[in-house]
């Protein structure tokens, strides 16, 4: 399959008993400087956004909630094409990728099994979890779940 100019961010996160939920944050195995990320994978060729998201998760992962657990965002995110491996498949009048974001729930107690993109992971409060995510378009859906998930809690 054909990666299109499309990647999607997911945000994986749980609820706990008492208190706000918790984000899983991953560190890029593969970069010299840390960098701190939700799940993050392109869209091939015959896949929707969210189906794209679903192999991503289960790949980096190991994890495959049901599909009720997921909330498409509203944030949207834009790469420059540069940045992938493939951007000179695309054509001269592709110079950016966007990004379509998920949050999912998580809550039901399967362990992460760390895929090796990734050397670590952490489950953190918002808060936490916003100041080590390295790009804008992370920490804006980040923000996004969270307020999301607050409204919900407050209904």
């Amino acid at each position: 399959m054909a990666r299109t100019p499309v990647n999607v961010l997911v945000l994986p996160y749980r609820r706990r008993a008492e208190g706000p939920a918790e984000y899983a944050i991953f560190l890029r195995a593969d970069g010299s400087e840390p960098c701190w990320q939700g799940v993050a994978g392109g869209v091939e060729d015959v896949e929707t956004p969210l189906e794209a998201a679903r192999r991503e998760l289960n790949e980096e992962t190991g994890l495959s909630p049901a599909i009720d657990r997921w909330i498409a965002l509203d944030t949207r995110g834009s790469v420059p094409a540069s940045a992938f491996a493939d951007w000179r498949q695309w054509g001269p009048e592709t110079f950016v990728v966007h990004e379509h974001t998920f949050g999912v729930d998580v809550s039901d107690g399967h362990d992460v099994a760390l895929s090796d993109e990734h050397g670590e992971f952490r489950w953190l409060a918002f808060g936490a979890a916003s100041a080590l995510l390295r790009y804008d378009s992370n920490r804006t859906a980040l923000w996004e779940l969270n307020e999301r998930l607050a409204r919900r809690a407050r209904a």
